[in-house]
């Protein structure tokens, strides 16, 4: 234990943004290496995807990484303080945002996934039969059926949000209920009250075992494939050259290689698709 305690004291005098949101976010550290370097990030993270790749790169670079867990808005923020010096994201648009206000660099493109639509096997909004996300979030709307939001601002928040402004909907009342948690906790939530959620897909992969009252009733719109970029802080935060590295090795055919593998082994599918398949869907 006293070993432990005096990494994590070292680990936050190396890194200005351990020392600075510690008491705000969970975290985790990854590899025993010299060079620290800090990353916010949601899903790859909780689904356990970073812990690998971190490890990977670790034992290559003599390097450790401390992640802060973040939806993608508050990894966003996080890194426009420069309190960690990268994120994995996915949202295009703060993405090129971030990048031409110059407080973001090195944007890569990692991989992909879509989101589905997932809610109780009943479907009281006939949502199986929808044309579109669009068509399936008005269905909902309509019949008032129940709705579970993330509500935290995250890349998934911000996706809903953008469906049901297509839709023409302004989602509110009972039917409508905000959770202000992550992925997995949403999800088992909308489980336990019958709701429909929207869900990446990678999520739903691993966790669809421990949600009974689910299953994915809208999938395959364009419009929900989720691509996933790595960013670094700009203005020389203290991990930087590290983080820079890192995601040069994300980015390789051996960091791509775990990404498009990772899960198969465990669920049958990976849960993750690769820099490849989600160019076609870049913005």
């Amino acid at each position: 234990m006293r070993q432990w305690m005096i990494r994590i004291a070292a680990l936050l005098m190396v890194s200005t943004s351990a020392s600075a949101y510690a008491q705000e976010s969970k975290m985790e550290v990854f590899g025993s290496g010299a060079h620290a370097f800090s990353l916010a990030t949601g899903s790859p993270g909780e689904l356990g995807l970073l812990k690998l790749l971190a490890e990977t790169f670790a034992a290559k670079a003599d390097a450790q990484m401390v992640w802060h867990k973040a939806g993608t808005g508050q990894s966003m923020k996080l890194l426009k303080e420069k309190k960690v010096d990268m994120v994995m994201v996915h949202a295009p648009g703060q993405e090129e945002t971030a990048v031409a206000q110059g407080w973001a660099a090195q944007r890569t493109l990692i991989g992909s996934n879509e989101f589905y639509i997932v809610g109780p096997a009943s479907d009281p909004a006939k949502i199986v039969e929808a044309k579109s996300a669009v068509d399936a979030f008005r269905r909902i709307a309509a019949a008032q059926a129940k709705f579970v939001s993330r509500g935290d601002n995250s890349g998934t928040h911000q996706k809903e949000l953008s469906v049901w402004k297509s839709a023409g909907v302004a989602p509110e009342g009972a039917w409508y209920i905000v959770t202000n948690d992550f992925m997995t906790a949403s999800l088992k939530r909308a489980n336990a009250d019958g709701a429909y959620f929207m869900t990446d897909s990678s999520t739903w992969v691993a966790a669809k075992k421990e949600l009974p009252q689910l299953a994915v009733l809208y999938r395959g719109d364009k419009a929900l494939v989720n691509t996933y970029s790595a960013m670094l802080a700009t203005g020389g935060t203290p991990g930087e050259a590290t983080a820079r590295r890192f995601i040069e090795f994300v980015a390789s055919e051996e960091g791509q290689n775990i990404i498009r593998n990772y899960g198969r082994d465990r669920y049958g599918e990976p849960l993750y698709n690769d820099a490849v398949y989600a160019r076609q869907y870049a913005q």
